[in-house]
């Protein structure tokens, strides 16, 4: 039974997290705007119905000439009160209509009455005293629709909050998730890559150490010595290849040009006794007429070219021959440089695995590590392209473009 990713995990906790507050946010702000459209809607139908009923009041002569859900109460100078047939129980409100008759300022209120609202206005007309009902039932009846609307457009909104919350938390975990990826696939590196030469540099000391103690003569220690030296040079190699992995830039932010006929005649001048030991001329054939320069980083430019040379030394015996060719593409606008070897060669199916972190290949099931993994990488990051060639036993050839600085 396999074990739960953590990581993953964590990416899942992250998503709900996004996309819940997301949906909340946008509950909060659909509640307050219902809120607040409801609380407009009634206020502006009150204000409405009143001012109604203050022109009912003013205009209307007889109490059956009232619109419907408005009820009309005439009290007259001799105190006697007539009103709308089918007035609603509760009504005239008399101590309003006694107020106002005794000279008191005109009055509305609102009145809740078994259940339903009324606005009532009462004020003098002449020497009779008008008091008008209107009752808040048909208003509320369309409130009601409106926030039934509301709640319907609230949910559907509520809906695609959640479906956009989902997404949006998936890209803005994204760059989570790749820094998780690269932090495991850095960790998997080292383990990887270190493990080796620690292992042999431990090794190497043990041997020195017991070389001391037997009191071995100096040339045997000096050759110890030198294995260990070349060992932590190796380790080198692999912590600046790891330190690398972990600084890749995309784009060319940030970038300068670089010559890269300097960096080649560099990286062959830094190989040659290298290859003098191994008896492999290492040579550079530059194009004198066209520019070498490209935009980016020197120093994981430099990083690239020195993973193909040492990839071509290792793999080309005595007597071989490793070039590197120099030279301008007019008509694309880029910078090519191409490591040649007539080494050992590989497998043409080989061809775009040997860039996968330590691929084997097909036939002989040669590691090939992290150089040129990385070496993909920094080309990609810069706008190139590597692609490598090869058969066995004839050699093989990897060819960096890139684009130049005037492009």
């Amino acid at each position: 039974m396999s074990r739960p990713d953590p990581d993953a995990a964590l990416l899942r906790q992250a998503r709900r997290t996004v996309a819940v507050q997301n949906v909340a946010a946008v509950a909060l702000i659909l509640l307050l705007f219902g809120v607040i459209v409801a609380y407009g809607v009634a206020r502006g139908q009150r204000t409405d119905l009143t001012r109604a009923l203050r022109q009912t009041a003013a205009t209307v002569q007889d109490v059956s000439d009232v619109p419907a859900g408005r009820w009309i109460y005439f009290l007259d100078a001799n105190g006697r009160l007539s009103s709308t047939a089918d007035a609603p129980a509760g009504f005239p409100d008399r101590g309003a209509l006694d107020r106002v008759r005794a000279g008191g300022a005109a009055e509305t209120a609102a009145v809740d009455v078994g259940g339903t609202d009324y606005s009532v206005v009462t004020q003098s007309r002449g020497t009779d005293t008008v008091q008008v009902v209107g009752s808040l039932a048909g208003q509320e009846a369309e409130r009601h629709r409106l926030l039934a609307a509301l709640a319907l457009a609230g949910l559907v909104g509520l809906a695609a909050a959640a479906v956009a919350g989902i997404l949006l938390a998936r890209r803005a975990t994204a760059p989570l998730g790749e820094a998780l990826t690269r932090q495991r696939r850095f960790v998997a590196d080292a383990s990887h890559e270190l493990r080796t030469p620690v292992t042999q540099l431990h090794t190497r000391a043990q041997l020195l150490q017991q070389d001391f103690r037997d009191g071995a003569a100096p040339e045997r220690t000096a050759a110890d010595i030198e294995l260990l030296l070349a060992g932590t040079r190796q380790l080198g190699d692999v912590i600046e290849d790891l330190l690398l992995s972990t600084h890749l830039e995309r784009g060319t932010a940030a970038a300068a040009e670089v010559d890269l006929g300097v960096v080649a005649a560099g990286t062959v001048a830094a190989f040659a006794a290298r290859a003098g030991e191994q008896q492999v001329d290492l040579l550079f054939e530059p194009d004198p007429d066209g520019p070498s320069l490209v935009r980016g980083r020197e120093a994981a430019l430099r990083r690239v070219v020195v993973a193909l040379v040492d990839n071509a030394l290792s793999h080309t015996p005595a007597g071989g021959r490793v070039t590197l060719q120099l030279h301008s593409d007019r008509k694309d606008r880029t910078v090519v440089l191409t490591v040649r070897d007539d080494g050992s060669g590989f497998d043409p199916v080989d061809a775009e695995r040997l860039f996968d972190r330590f691929a084997r290949g097909h036939g002989d099931h040669r590691r090939f590590g992290l150089g040129l993994a990385l070496a993909r990488e920094v080309i990609t990051g810069h706008g190139g392209t590597i692609e490598a060639a090869g058969k066995p036993g004839q050699g093989a050839a990897f060819t960096v473009r890139l684009p130049g600085a005037g492009s």
